[in-house]
């Protein structure tokens, strides 16, 4: 077709003299609110005895909840099968849904409404089960998509003359009115019936000649759909007459009208699989319904959408007023006069580009210029939260769902926790009941990988009656939860049960430790025994020293749960007390003989084992308690020579932080480690280990300038065809500390030794700052301060002699 042939085939132009014959085939764009007001129009003007719709047609029982004052779209028929909740489909549809107005408008007048698209028992038999994420009904991912598809709404903006599908669309139907005017807030008209019906048979003939040109588009599974949409045609048609309206996809339209028999459209879907499949309404999301989420129905902009819609006149002055709010409520300065410039030059675009209404690129092209004054950063927000929109939409009680979801509704409405589409965090203080519960319906979730909240690094006080989340609801967290329906009929029962069957299947140590702190955190009694007698079998039989590092770490931050979360902890204090013991046995030999990436993994397994027994050391009497054992075991480190260099300097930190390593024998340690004698790599992995990472290695050589000057003299020691082997390691030490700490230390490197004097605590004060030592009077200052912020009693004052 040319691009005039397009033009006058658009549904703006097309009118009648009279109403047409039924039945009536009302071909639309999926989400689109032009298409929306057309169908509203023609339904009021044909008045239908009977309204048809592209959906599966076990979603009849479940169309009156769309009438029901507690269902707010956008929402989503869920078909999952019964027995694989995995495999299942969405079929969403927002407020400005062409099929949802037509099953509104239906519902309002009394009028029957049905699906009549391939049932969806056949659809997920077809569907492949290594898909990721469920499909959607009318329109697929494009992650199911194996040939190449026709966008009929491309080829015909291509047609017209334009390189923008979005645009044509716009200009052609969302930006025209039912009757061929020009404006997108007109409501539809109540006028003859031939003006409303027009554009459906003009797109229809559009639509018969792209299939046409390209047959099917390369979606096979589009044959026996429309087959089946036949048959259910002509059984309407037997019972209501012609007096029938059809709303579909444009694109099924020439199918739908083609002469065809029905013994030919039985044959189709004969043999066809099938799986038994329960259907429900769940809340959508007008993030899900973008495309460019990776996940949506065919539209880029639900929020922009959903405005031109709803908007009763005006919709461009209506638009720049709600990113103005939006704007403003993110304290940057918007005038009412910077939305009345906005408008004009919006609408100056449209004329120049030539379009009847300004669209979503002139009013984004005018909000970037007057209101973000051109930058693109708060354009960003605007983009997030209208042009996408943030909406959820609410589903009744009243509507079908698995036991598992509805005791998941239960206990979400006794919290006070409610689903929301954007993200959000939330503290909890597990020392208040509600709180408390909270958390423990998190983390059974969790456990039934329904990931609705990810724990998070709290920003208040960091003790263990503290915790973080941050939540999202995401509609396909439903398809999970069916999954874990297998698992029993409320969120305790199942996650109970997936617990108990996950430790007798584990086979690392490292998973049942996960596992047991996972049930403590959970709250779940039934599981706990199960997995705590898998964790002592598996302790029992493991002897790799790194497996059972990996394990400790989890089962000590467990220990800590008895206090806040009232949870008996006993057993699982003597595994971990066991695991510590052969810890501190297994941990010397396998320190030795190792290469540089397996002695940086040994490094952090030693640093959370020193974390870990912190924990786990009972205050026994001096020299019987498991903290003096593992002194013993980090002397031992760093004294061997055999020992990795980057463990070894890892042990002498952690011996001289606890104040179990003088001052003196760390100089001296380091010193060995520095000596001319040392291969340069492995005294850089010395150094590594010693004052690498983020634990305050740059303040300590700050403060004591005998390590720096250790450091420095090694330093510059090195030989020159050397130096670049151990340059790449050293940078990756130093490079961790903050810019001041590295300013500072390369001050105090240029100004070379301080005198012997100066490092004395009785010697004049020192350069940079820092004073020469502890000044008595000036610290017995503070100590009341701290005694009262501590909350101890005052010290006593000595009597006078």
């Amino acid at each position: 077709m040319s691009g005039a042939a397009v033009a006058a085939a658009a549904p703006q132009g097309r009118t009648a003299t009279g109403p047409a014959a039924g039945p009536w085939l009302l071909g639309v764009r999926h989400h689109g609110p032009g298409s929306a007001r057309a169908v509203l129009a023609a339904l009021r003007a044909a008045r239908p005895a009977a309204v048809l719709i592209e959906g599966p047609p076990e979603g009849d029982a479940l169309l009156p909840l769309a009438a029901d004052p507690h269902m707010r779209p956008p929402v989503a028929l869920l078909a999952h099968a019964v027995d694989d909740p995995g495999r299942a489909s969405f079929w969403p549809m927002a407020a400005f849904s062409p099929e949802w107005v037509a099953i509104r408008w239906a519902l309002d007048h009394d009028v029957p409404v049905r699906f009549i698209d391939l049932p969806a028992a056949h659809s997920l038999a077809l569907k492949e089960p290594a898909s990721e994420e469920p499909e959607e009904g009318p329109e697929r991912t494009e992650k199911e998509e194996v040939t190449p598809v026709v966008d009929p709404i491309r080829v015909l903006a291509e047609t017209a003359g334009y390189d923008d599908p979005e645009r044509w669309w716009e200009d052609v139907v969302e930006h025209r009115s039912p009757t061929g005017g020009t404006d997108a807030g007109t409501p539809p008209s109540e006028g003859a019936p031939g003006d409303a019906l027009a554009p459906f048979g003009a797109l229809a003939e559009a639509m018969g000649a792209l299939r046409e040109a390209y047959g099917d588009g390369g979606q096979p599974r589009d044959a026996v759909r429309e087959a089946y949409m036949r048959i259910q045609l002509r059984t309407a048609r037997k019972e209501f007459g012609d007096d029938v309206a059809v709303v579909c996809g444009a694109w099924h339209v020439p199918a739908l009208a083609a002469r065809t028999t029905l013994a030919a459209d039985r044959a189709l879907l004969k043999g066809l699989p099938k799986v038994r499949t329960d259907l429900t309404w769940v809340p959508w999301t007008h993030r899900r319904l973008a495309r460019r989420s990776g996940y949506g129905a065919g539209i880029d902009s639900p929020g922009w959408y959903g405005h031109l819609f709803e908007a009763a006149d005006r919709p461009i002055e209506r638009w720049m007023t709600k990113v103005a709010g939006l704007l403003r409520g993110e304290d940057r300065f918007v005038s009412t006069a910077h939305v009345i410039e906005a408008v004009r030059l919006a609408e100056t675009l449209a004329a120049l580009r030539g379009r009847p209404l300004a669209g979503l690129g002139e009013t984004t092209d005018a909000v970037r210029a007057v209101m973000c004054e051109g930058s693109d950063v708060p354009l960003t927000l605007v983009r997030d939260r209208l042009i996408v929109g943030e909406s959820l939409g609410e589903v009744p009680d009243t509507a079908p769902a698995v036991p598992l979801q509805r005791d998941l509704n239960r206990s979400r409405r006794t919290l006070r926790l409610k689903p929301e589409a954007s993200e959000r965090e939330l503290d909890l203080d597990l020392r208040k009941e509600t709180d408390a519960a909270r958390s423990r319906l998190l983390h059974r979730l969790r456990l039934l990988d329904v990931g609705w909240g990810v724990p998070v690094a709290g920003r208040g006080s960091t003790g263990t009656f503290r915790e973080s989340w941050r939540l999202r609801w995401e509609p396909e967290l439903h398809v999970r939860v069916a999954e874990a329906g297998v698992w029993g009929t409320t969120v305790l029962t199942a996650a109970n049960a997936k617990a108990a069957s996950q430790a007798v299947a584990a086979t690392a140590l490292s998973d049942v430790t996960a596992l047991a702190e996972h049930c403590l955190l959970a709250g779940l009694p039934d599981a706990l025994p199960i997995v705590m007698r898998a964790l002592a079998d598996r302790a029992a039989l493991d002897a790799d020293v790194g497996h059972l590092a990996d394990a400790l770490p989890a089962l000590a931050r467990s220990l800590r749960y008895g206090d806040v979360r009232s949870t008996d902890t006993a057993a699982l204090a003597e595994v971990a007390a066991g695991l510590a013991e052969r810890i501190c046995v297994g941990l010397p030999p396998a320190c030795t003989g190792l290469d540089p990436d397996g002695a940086e993994a040994l490094r952090g397994q030693v640093e959370a084992v020193h974390g870990a027994i912190g924990l786990l050391d009972t205050g026994a009497e001096p020299g019987t308690g498991l903290r003096e054992r593992w002194d013993a075991v980090l002397h031992k480190l760093a004294a061997r020579d055999a020992v990795a260099g980057i463990i070894r300097g890892r042990a002498t930190r952690l011996l001289l932080d606890e104040g179990r390593l003088a001052e003196d024998e760390a100089a001296r340690l380091m010193g060995l480690a520095l000596s001319p004698g040392t291969p340069p790599a492995d005294a850089a992995a010395w150094i590594e280990g010693f004052v690498g990472g983020a634990s305050g290695g740059g303040m300590l050589l700050v403060h004591d300038e005998r390590l720096l000057g250790l450091v420095d003299a090694w330093l510059t020691g090195v030989p020159a065809d050397q130096f670049t082997d151990v340059l790449p390691l050293l940078r990756r030490t130093f490079s961790a500390y903050e810019p001041g700490v590295r300013r500072t230390l390369g001050e105090l490197v240029r100004r070379g030794p301080a005198p012997e004097g100066a490092r004395r605590h009785d010697a004049a004060p020192a350069a940079n700052g820092f004073g020469p030592g502890l000044d008595p009077v000036r610290a017995d200052a503070v100590e009341p301060v701290l005694r009262l912020l501590l909350g101890r009693p005052p010290e006593p004052v000595e009597a006078a002699v």
